[in-house]
């Protein structure tokens, strides 16, 4: 069981430093679990995006088998899944949101295009939505309200990660940007395949941000109805060091095409002390 748990931390440590920095302030035990958790949804994305159509679709229902013995407490010789596994007893997290993560994992498998912004909610909904829902159980509520929150900070990191990877998921043949919207701003695909930046891409990228920011801010609401002030501060340094991917993207004038915006060093330790000196909602 260790050695599951710590696979789980160098997995972390190696695919998630902004995740991994926030957990360093959580207690061990929910260190761990988070860990436990982060790399199985890691396993999930390598399932969806190696290889050819029938591996992936081999490789997803492996996984799924292996997600459903794992919420049953069926015994394994895996170290990681039987670490996730007591993470889900232990947390009671409930089968249901790993159900849409395996949805989420398929609709990327079947989908390579999303036609409007309610379509691409469902898909992040599934992907991240849950994610926030299943780390909500880890650090405890004492509000069921708490949960609509959850899912608002999981849909942000998730709409971040798909403008900074845009160059990317065109790489997979992949376009996460809801089709309508990008009509509407008068972007088309072959611009955004050649790096093409222009007036156009600008205010669609604003757009984006813009919307994006409006689910941080409304996640803000429900900090205060998680239990433990620890558990409050690694949320806050959560949404304020991912939500600062978009900065890094407004400050290199929306190139998000020439290199992967990121949040460096120096601005997650000055946004920890910023979090830490205002001291809102802890």
């Amino acid at each position: 069981m260790r050695l599951g748990f710590r696979r789980a931390k160098e997995i972390t440590r190696k695919f998630a430093r902004t995740f991994y920095l926030a957990s360093l302030f959580l207690p061990p035990k929910k260190q761990y679990a988070s860990y436990a958790i982060y790399a199985l949804c890691r396993i999930s994305d390598e399932t969806v995006d190696s290889g050819d159509g029938k591996d992936r679709e081999s490789g997803l229902k492996k996984l799924e088998e292996k997600i459903s013995g794992a919420c049953s407490g069926s015994s394994t010789d895996d170290p990681l899944l039987a670490a996730f596994s007591q993470t889900l007893k232990l947390y009671h997290i409930p089968r249901e949101y790993f159900d849409a993560l395996i949805r989420g994992m398929r609709m990327d498998l079947e989908l390579k295009r999303y036609k409007n912004f309610s379509s691409l909610y469902e898909y992040c909904y599934n992907v991240a939505g849950v994610v926030g829902l299943i780390m909500l159980k880890v650090f405890g509520y004492k509000d069921s309200r708490a949960e609509k929150y959850a899912i608002k900070l999981g849909i942000a990191m998730q709409l971040t990660n798909i403008l900074r990877d845009i160059k990317e998921d065109l790489c997979r043949k992949r376009v996460y940007l809801p089709q309508e919207e990008l009509s509407e701003f008068k972007v088309s695909e072959k611009q955004l395949s050649e790096g093409r930046l222009d007036e156009n891409f600008s205010r669609f990228m604003r757009f984006q941000i813009e919307r994006c920011r409006a689910f941080y801010r409304e996640s803000l609401e429900g900090v205060g109805l998680i239990e433990s002030r620890i558990c409050r501060f690694t949320v806050l340094c959560m949404g304020e060091i991912y939500s600062a991917i978009l900065e890094d993207i407004e400050k290199n004038g929306y190139d998000v095409f020439s290199r992967r915006a990121r949040a460096g060093k120096l601005k997650k330790i000055l946004l920890i002390l910023k979090i830490t000196a205002q001291g809102k909602y802890l």
